[in-house]
């Protein structure tokens, strides 16, 4: 098996900008936030198990500046509570990345409860729509140009097997990240969206047996690494995105752009693969 290729090297993209990391005590958000403190940001780092997060704040201490607020960024006086705390450690807010996510547990249709439904709404969408709003409030304020970018997922567009809530709710950010782009641009303010597909993290496993089976109907033959989405965030939060709003960068390895997998078409005419290659088998 082998992993992705290395990232590019940090380049101090966001030297003396401070950014908000919803849900960012592990997996993907940690991922962003660690990219964010190696391209010079300070970091706010946030989620709701004060321990988790507390671990993740000292193992992040050695590469730049960053404090963590435990909060529940769907509920509104909880979101005051975070950008407040924000902007006393640093003085301002430059950039939000609204990572924070609820998917399990996993259930059909039939089986979802209307207070099951509210709160992965909650979670995964309205958290959003709040962090946004209050994040903007204070940039309109200032007078300050700003990053907003939401992470979605590939469940967005194409739906899971009993994730109906989750697969909505990602959708509707989706929405939202077009809708909120074109009513702040005329105060320089930026939003877009990273939608991952399949990623490799802590709860997702890294059980052999378990990645290829993912892997499997991914035209690059692998899942994919939390620094990976890591960076795109990056780049869109960055002023190297500097005319780029709305707009929604899926990173999958492929796999929402083809119509099915390769194991369901016809084998191709030729292979021009170099001989010993695993034909994109790895994970």
């Amino acid at each position: 098996m082998t992993d992705a290729p290395p990232v590019a090297a940090a380049s101090g993209l966001m030297a003396g900008r401070t950014a908000i990391v919803s849900g960012s005590s592990r997996g993907i958000g940690l991922a962003i936030a660690t990219a964010m403190l190696e391209e010079g940001a300070r970091v706010v780092l946030n989620g709701r198990d004060a321990a988790t997060l507390a671990a993740a704040e000292l193992a992040l201490r050695a590469r730049g500046e960053v404090v963590a607020v435990a909060a529940d960024v769907g509920r509104p006086e909880d979101v005051a509570r975070l950008v407040g705390a924000a902007r006393q450690a640093f003085g301002r807010v430059d950039i939000l990345v609204n990572n924070a996510a609820l998917a399990n547990p996993v259930g059909h249709l039939l089986d979802i409860s209307p207070a099951r439904w509210d709160e992965v709404i909650r979670c995964n969408l309205t958290s959003v729509f709040l962090c946004t709003r209050a994040v903007a409030e204070a940039l309109v304020a200032e007078g300050s140009p700003g990053a907003i970018v939401n992470v979605s997922s590939f469940g967005a567009r194409r739906a899971h097997r009993n994730l109906a809530a989750y697969d909505a709710a990602k959708g509707g950010v989706e929405a939202f990240t077009r809708a909120a782009a074109l009513d702040l641009a005329p105060y320089d303010i930026r939003v877009n969206a990273v939608a991952p597909g399949a990623i490799r993290t802590e709860s997702t496993g890294g059980d052999p047996d378990t990645l290829r089976r993912r892997a499997a109907p991914i035209p690059m033959g692998r899942v994919g690494q939390p620094e990976e989405v890591a960076a795109a965030v990056v780049f869109l939060a960055s002023s190297a995105a500097s005319y780029i709003t709305g707009q929604c960068l899926i990173v999958d390895g492929g796999m929402t752009a083809q119509l099915r997998p390769a194991q369901f078409d016809a084998p191709a005419s030729t292979d021009r693969r170099a001989p010993g290659s695993d034909g994109g088998s790895r994970v």
